[in-house]
This record gives C-alpha cells, sequence and structure tokens, in this order.
C-alpha cells in the first residue's frame, strides 16, 4: 500500500445513530461513536482493494474532534487519507461533512495483520472464557 490512497463513505442519520440512543442528552443528533465508524469506513475504503486475501486491518487508534452536530435524517459523508506506511501501521488523515458543516477531523490508525493469525488469537481467547464461565 502507497500513501495516497483515498477512501469515502456516507451514511443518513438514522434512529440508531443518535446521542440521545446513548442516554447522554436528549437531542436527535449523530453520536461521536456512530461518526467514528463513518470514518473508520471510510478508511477501509481507501485500502479495500489493495489489501491481500489473507490479511486484515485492525483499528488501533482514533483521534478526532467532533466539530458539529448533524440532526437526525441529513447526510454525512467521511472522507480518509492514506497518509503513512511505517511497516504494518497505516495512518490516515480524516474529516466528515455533513449536507452544511464540516463535522470531523483528526487522524486514523490501523494496522495490517495476519488474518489466520487473529483468528487463531480470538478463538483461544473464546475458548478461554468458555473455561472460565464454566468454572462459575
Amino acid at each position: 500500500m502507497i500513501p495516497g490512497l483515498i477512501g469515502e463513505s456516507e451514511m443518513v442519520v438514522k434512529e440508531e445513530d443518535l446521542v440521545s440512543r446513548l442516554g447522554n442528552i436528549d437531542v436527535d443528533v449523530l453520536s461521536t461513536p456512530s461518526l467514528i465508524q463513518l470514518l473508520e469506513t471510510a478508511a477501509i475504503q481507501a485500502i479495500q482493494e489493495y489489501l491481500p486475501s489473507d490479511q486484515l486491518t485492525l483499528g488501533t487508534q482514533v483521534k478526532i474532534r467532533h466539530l458539529s452536530p448533524t440532526p437526525l435524517g441529513m447526510k454525512v459523508t467521511a472522507h480518509a487519507l492514506l497518509k503513512e506506511v511505517d511497516k504494518n501501521r497505516l495512518s490516515f488523515v480524516v474529516d466528515a461533512y455533513d449536507e452544511t458543516d464540516k463535522v470531523a477531523e483528526g487522524e486514523h490508525e490501523r494496522v495490517l495483520v495476519s488474518k489466520e493469525r487473529f483468528l487463531q488469537k480470538v478463538n483461544r481467547k473464546k475458548r478461554k472464557g468458555e473455561k472460565s464461565e464454566s468454572k462459575g
């Protein structure tokens, strides 16, 4: 993968995306977790066609500023630019705009890992959890 790859992702703010669903405030605007998911999706879109079939990427860091509220029903578009590749670490510059304003800006980091090794780790942890449940 080379720096300069660009990805984009869009969404229309739905009920399940609202901050009011988190119990934080009783306002129907896009929640920060839903915005982060959109930004991560844009980063994945940037590299998807260059990703070897035996590998996957995992999000490891998100540093964003949520700048402006986006109401229910409004469209949001996120962009990701692959800024740097350092071994298996991929650094992105991300931003998002709704129909009237810039709503987010920041950075996102993903790591490139072996799909097989990752799934083995997940399965080991799952088996360990199942053993803990059966003891308790």
